[in-house]
């Protein structure tokens, strides 16, 4: 009986053991398309550094394995006590592989992090005609392949032609190609080319407008390498570190504070998109890990506070505007404030001071932040220009004279473009939208039954929401879907356009896990509780996705 415990514990010790077995089976395997690019392209390197990804990836996988499978077992531990780690890693990985300014928009989160690192530095941020400047030897990561001299103000650079041949500036990682880890490769092992420029320049790319609170994260980054006098890669890659840091570190409260459903929250942020967002400069990041919160906290006042005290709707206001001004699209969610009793604020007249808070600090940022934008879009009268398309696009007042046909848009936008919305919420298409940067159709399906399976109700477990709670949150996202692609149609959707344009599957993260958390009944129940080797599951497919994506990129000449 004895020998019999003992074989049990081992056999539990090594649990992780057959994912990383597996995981090694594919990982060898694109060791022969790697081979392959590196004899296109001359760079023999692209192999040695696969191999060693490949090991990093395999320890990971272990890592993972043996936090998730016999750490939170032996120890009696939860889950939240090992997703830091989970997502550090993996997040690390991410980073790695997807270079930098190579995910959605993130020359524009780049541009305004850099701005903000100026104010924060004392330094001059912004020149007469309102774009950033940035430290000359940076020029390098918005034109990779260029050669230029700075004018007589030392301001402006003057184009001396670009190395590839094509004329124009190439963006670091834009598109992302195996030049893209050429330039990497040579940058840290030779030093950066253009490291004696001294001086500001100015960028071209516009900063985002918004607050700058949601830039904060990556700026920190970014003036640290500058107090470093580091070059402009580690610039980048700091940035990057840091917003990472950040959304572990608010995911990680945001489950420690929910009263229930903290495996579902942990499996959306394992979602490749998730981990490539999260590893970048984006903004996403800290909208992201602001709804999550705010989510957690409103369960959390519901389920198992005794009262709500001033210091919770401080933080619930705090959030909603700070998140607020980024996508305006997500002050639908303070409606799930509406689902906390009124006897736990103390009556009626605390209720409606709580809301007035909550609602006016969001209505109040977005005056500040956005008046301009939202009043351009209300007015009926305005004619609404796409400059994309270089036609009229929707309006308002199209919503009045034209409701069939914007009825009809959005019905075609739902049934053609639902395929799309899940695929690239998952992570099928990774870098910036890139469709050759794939996750395959299988994985998705895989990570999309992982997350279902997390939300389903385990043995002896209670249904925590009732009937008109989950209703109530169906509204609520709903709404947010619906407030996005409004949004979508005003700002991107030329009147031409057969389906709403612009939207993207990213946009729907946020509200994702309270969604999941809704689908909890009493028809679909598990026979046994699962969690923590479905979490593994999902950790093991980004492993994989990692190897496939280098692999990739090297043969993308």
């Amino acid at each position: 009986m004895i020998r019999g415990m003992t074989r049990g514990m081992k056999n539990k010790t090594f649990s992780w053991l057959p994912g990383v077995l597996v995981l090694a089976l594919p990982g060898f395997w694109h060791l022969y398309d790697v081979r392959s690019g590196a004899v296109e392209s001359g760079d023999g390197w692209l192999a040695g550094n696969y191999l060693l990804l490949l090991a990093a990836v395999l320890a990971v996988g272990a890592l993972c394995g043996w936090l998730l499978l016999v750490r939170t077992e032996k120890q009696k531990r939860k889950l939240t006590d090992v997703y830091p780690l989970v997502g550090l890693s993996l997040g690390m990985l991410y980073l790695l592989v997807l270079p930098p300014l190579s995910a959605p928009d993130e020359i524009s989160h780049y541009i305004s992090a850099y701005q903000l690192s100026s104010h924060m530095l004392g330094q001059p941020s912004n020149s007469e005609d309102g774009h950033v400047l940035v430290r000359a030897r940076d020029w390098f990561l918005e034109d990779v392949y260029g050669d230029y001299i700075s004018d007589t103000t030392g301001r402006y650079p003057t184009k001396q032609g670009t190395r590839d041949g094509s004329g124009e500036a190439t963006v670091l990682g834009e598109p992302l190609v195996e030049k893209t880890y050429r330039v990497i490769h040579d940058t840290f092992r030779n030093g950066q080319r253009n490291r004696q420029e001294e001086g500001l320049v100015v960028s071209p790319y516009p900063p985002v407008v918004t607050t700058p609170a949601a830039f904060f994260p990556q700026a920190l980054g970014i003036s640290l390498a500058r107090l470093l006098d580091l070059d402009s890669l580690w610039l980048v890659y700091l940035g990057r570190i840091t917003n990472l840091l950040f959304f572990v570190a608010v995911t990680w409260l945001a489950m420690r504070r929910l009263p229930f459903g903290e495996e579902v929250l942990f499996g959306v942020a394992l979602l490749p998109m998730t981990l490539h967002l999260s590893a970048s400069l984006s903004y996403d990041v800290w909208i992201l890990a602001g709804i999550f919160y705010f989510t957690a906290c409103c369960l959390q006042l519901l389920f198992t506070a005794e009262r709500v005290r001033a210091v919770d709707v401080a933080v619930l206001a705090a959030v909603m505007a700070l998140v607020g001004p980024c996508k305006m699209v997500y002050a639908v969610f303070m409606g799930l404030c509406l689902l906390i009793p009124v006897r736990k604020f103390g009556g009626w007249g605390k209720w409606l001071l709580s809301a007035a808070c909550v609602l006016g600090a969001w209505t109040l940022v977005m005056i500040v932040v956005n008046g301009q934008t939202v009043s351009m879009y209300v007015a009926p009268e305005t004619e609404n220009y796409i400059s994309w398309a270089e036609e009229t696009g929707y309006s308002l007042g199209t919503f009045v004279h034209q409701p069939r046909k914007c009825m009809q848009l959005l019905f075609n936008t739902l049934i053609w473009q639902a395929e799309q919305y899940h695929l690239s919420m998952i992570g099928a298409w990774l870098g910036n939208l890139d469709p050759v940067l794939d996750v395959p159709y299988l994985l998705v399906l895989m990570l999309s039954g992982c997350l279902v399976l997390l939300a389903l109700r385990k043995p002896g477990e209670q249904l925590p929401l009732t009937g008109a709670a989950r209703v109530w949150i169906w509204i609520l996202c709903a709404g947010c879907a619906g407030a996005t692609m409004l949004s979508m149609m005003l700002a991107w959707t030329p009147l031409g356009s057969n389906v709403i344009s612009g939207v993207q599957g990213r946009y729907f993260l946020p509200f994702l896990p309270v969604l999941l958390m809704s689908m909890k009944n009493d028809i679909l129940v598990l026979t046994r509780e699962r969690n923590r080797q479905i979490l593994y599951v999902m950790c093991c497919v980004n492993a994989y996705v990692l190897l496939r994506i280098y692999g990739i990129v090297s043969m993308r000449l």
